[in-house]
């Protein structure tokens, strides 16, 4: 069998890929975030239980090992079907047609890496870790749903997934899958893919193998795991888990006394978010805190942290590997000569569109009567 030759291009395609997966799996010690010899870790006293899910404390990675992602399903995980797998493509397209696995992995694919958030993640401090950055493999969405032939009527893209329940609605008893949708100009955006890997593993039952959709800058909802069908209609979806759970209560309050204007909305993409997950002692008294931030993709115009009743001061953003706007941010602050005891740090992050993370007291926060995207400042205490 002959080999192709690789063009100067390839080559350095695959050296530019292969140093950013280098630099994106190499411990933080690499980066100045984990401790070195003759430095110590300090436990924060607002301890994060461990489950099954991120412990910041142990953050140590740009990349979060699989073990380590949370895992939330609201049908329960799918009794294993006999019949092989296979992917429908329905609805308003001119052709509608059926895959295997083996036929989208064939097709041209590539790697995304985006940071994975639970709608809820930071409810509470036992839920706080519900969180994690992603390299997923897989195939683009828009070249399937353009092959398909959207009709002049498509406006909407419906994922469903293998997972099912019973549902009483308006009485009646209906079987349902777990579904969710995107609008068309969203499902054609490049960086929607229909995933079958992470971190270079196939996925695994618990993420949806064989199939799941990502969506970078959605909250995790929105990627519908164990896909089974793809249903293009020509108006508005409204299942559950679109029109009646995972939307946000939250009360606008009026200028002028005008009261206050109760507003649902549908959880969807990402909050600007940051939170201190590291605290290091150094050899020379020196307090080195690290954290991550991130949004819906929206560059972060900056993160400040705060310490006690202290000013906001500016932190040392580290720069992404591989540079992808749907990834979290990894920041640094060294805090000198800091006074013994206990004290108390939050850190606050700011996006390009002026979006600042708010302090929980803040009326965005205080008037949410839902726990999905609860992107409140997060204090952190610590002794020193």
């Amino acid at each position: 069998m002959n080999t192709p030759a690789l063009s100067r291009r390839d080559v350095l395609r695959g050296s530019v890929a292969l140093a950013a997966w280098s630099l994106a799996s190499r411990p933080l010690r690499t980066l100045g975030l984990e401790p070195a010899p003759g430095e110590e870790l300090i436990p924060w006293l607002d301890v994060q239980p461990k489950g099954k899910m991120l412990y910041w404390q142990d953050l140590d990675s740009w990349i979060t090992p699989n073990d380590q992602l949370y895992e939330v399903s609201h049908y329960g995980r799918p009794k294993a079907n006999p019949a092989p797998w296979k992917l429908d493509l329905t609805g308003f397209v001119r052709k509608p047609a059926t895959y295997t696995l083996g036929d989208l992995q064939k097709r041209r694919h590539k790697d995304v890496t985006a940071t994975l958030e639970c709608g809820g993640n930071g409810a509470g401090i036992g839920f706080m870790g519900a969180i994690g950055n992603i390299r997923w493999t897989g195939t683009p969405l828009a070249p399937l749903l353009r092959e398909a032939g959207l009709t002049r009527r498509a406006s909407e893209v419906v994922f469903y997934g293998a997972d099912e329940k019973v549902e009483k609605i308006r009485d009646q008893d209906y079987p349902q899958h777990f579904a969710r949708s995107l609008a068309l100009d969203h499902a054609l955006a490049d960086e929607v893919i229909l995933a079958w890997a992470m971190n270079g593993e196939p996925l695994n039952e618990t993420h949806g193998a064989p199939l799941r959709l990502v969506v970078p800058g959605w909250f995790g909802i929105a990627w519908a795991k164990w896909l089974t069908r793809i249903d293009v209609l020509d108006r508005r979806f409204m299942g559950k888990w679109m029109a009646r759970e995972y939307v946000t209560i939250r009360g606008e309050e009026r200028e002028g006394g005008g009261g206050t204007n109760w507003r649902e909305t549908s959880v969807c993409n990402m909050n600007v978010k940051s939170i201190a997950a590291r605290a290091v002692r150094r050899p020379d008294g020196t307090v080195h805190i690290t954290g991550a931030a991130w949004s819906d993709g929206t560059a972060l115009e900056k993160v400040e942290l705060r310490i006690d009743d202290g000013p906001w001061q500016p932190v040392i953003l580290e720069k992404k590997p591989g540079g992808s706007p749907f990834t979290w941010t990894h920041w640094h602050y060294d805090w000198r000569q800091p006074a013994p005891g206990e004290h108390t740090v939050v850190s606050r992050a700011v996006d390009a569109d002026g979006r600042t993370q708010p302090p929980a007291e803040d009326h965005a926060i205080r008037n949410k009567k839902t726990f999905w995207e609860a992107n409140q400042q997060w204090p952190r205490r610590l002794k020193v």
